[in-house]
């Protein structure tokens, strides 16, 4: 049976990369629809290419000039309740959630709504909304199925063991471009510095929480929600080589790890195919070439902005969320050359701070408002040090 797709965030880092492994089995997956916030000239390219019925472009003001490059057959959208729509249409059987931040989680929660399977890219989707997700996932009963390479690994570790016999998760991190840089140097780092990923290649936002640590905190939050694990029982350990993706420990003291070269493709590949495996023509895993893995403890004074998701995760409610938004301000800061890398967690932990919430999450309106709130503290933060 052939899947129809919907990829949300077809021209990021990816989007890209699931469309070239749609593209080696033509036989197996159809694009329905394809999503992107500015880029029309790439989108009107991949549309040409894949030929969907759909496309959605964020960017109202754009959509003339993609209407225009792309044959009259083919429906141009905008708007977030069509962006919604896409997500949940009748005929899709697997949506990719890839968009950055928390633009995900509308089209996300309608997909999921509607009951679709949902590939999740976005961590961030269950970093603010974990707790809609779950509920989500039990009154539809529907599949979510991780594409970041740490739960992939997780979810595959995971297969067919019992739950009460997990003992702790392991997320694995590369420890970014800076993880042997003197501290000293902090307040100096560039964003060019900070995109300068030394085994992914990834987008700039990612990137940059990648150097922080930040990326790695999320992820522990997403992994919280995603297997429904305490957060005493998920850990992070530096592994600059990139090779093994995440551990599971039993209670037995076994460890189950699933190891790869770092390629994105190959966890995109397995959630669009789940659960079955594709015979990918991609670069293997050559063990007696690779000699050595290395493993060591994140330094949470190096790198607060782990310390910041893990204390955010453990409150619960809405802080997850508020955490997100001031990350990204502060990222978004931090590439415009308003804010230094050095004060990102600064930034985050300041805003925290003038926030204050209290109970669970009950619609997607309460995550907005979170959201909003964070954005504006993060702001008026900034705003008072003439940033």
């Amino acid at each position: 049976m052939v899947k129809q797709l919907v990829i949300l965030g077809s021209t990021g880092s990816i989007g890209r990369q699931t469309l070239e492994v749609v593209s080696l089995f033509p036989e197996r997956f159809k694009i329905l629809a394809l999503t992107a916030w500015r880029n029309w000239r790439l989108l009107a390219e991949q549309a040409r290419l894949f030929r969907p019925r759909m496309v959605w472009i964020g960017e109202a003001s754009l959509s003339e000039a993609l209407r225009e490059a792309l044959p009259p057959q083919t429906e141009v959208l905008s708007g977030e309740q069509a962006l919604c729509e896409l997500a949940a249409h009748p005929e899709v059987d697997l949506v990719l959630s890839a968009l950055v931040g928390a633009a995900g989680l509308a089209p996300t929660l309608s997909a999921l709504s509607a009951g679709k399977t949902v590939a999740l890219a976005n961590k961030e989707v269950l970093v603010a909304g974990g707790e809609l997700v779950l509920q989500l996932l039990r009154r539809r009963r529907v599949r979510l199925l991780p594409v970041d390479s740490e739960h992939a690994a997780i979810f595959q570790a995971l297969k067919g063991h019992r739950r009460r016999d997990l003992s702790r998760l392991i997320l694995t991190a590369s420890g970014g471009p800076f993880r042997q840089t003197p501290v000293e140097r902090f307040p100096e780092i560039t964003p060019q510095e900070a995109l300068r990923h030394p085994r992914w290649r990834m987008g700039a936002k990612i990137t940059v929480d990648s150097a922080t640590l930040m990326n790695k905190g999320l992820e522990v939050i997403e992994a919280h929600y995603l297997f429904q694990v305490p957060y005493k029982k998920i850990e992070v350990v530096v592994h600059p080589e990139s090779i093994v993706h995440s551990l599971v420990e039993f209670r037995d003291g076994s460890l189950l790890a699933q190891l790869s070269l770092p390629d994105m493709r190959l966890p995109i590949a397995y959630a669009l195919s789940y659960p079955e495996r594709l015979p990918l023509p991609y670069p293997r895993l050559d063990l007696s070439a690779l000699g050595s893995l290395h493993f060591e403890p994140p330094d949470l004074e190096r790198f607060p902005c782990l310390r910041l998701a893990y204390e955010a995760g453990e409150r619960g409610g809405f802080w997850p969320a508020a955490l997100n938004a001031a990350n990204e301000v502060a990222v978004e800061a931090f590439l415009s050359g308003k804010l230094r890398f050095s004060e990102i967690p600064l930034l985050i932990e300041e805003t925290l701070s003038r926030l204050s919430f209290s109970g669970k999450p009950g619609s997607l309106e309460e995550i907005i408002e979170a959201d909003r709130q964070a954005r504006k503290a993060a702001w008026n933060w900034l705003k008072e040090r003439g940033c």
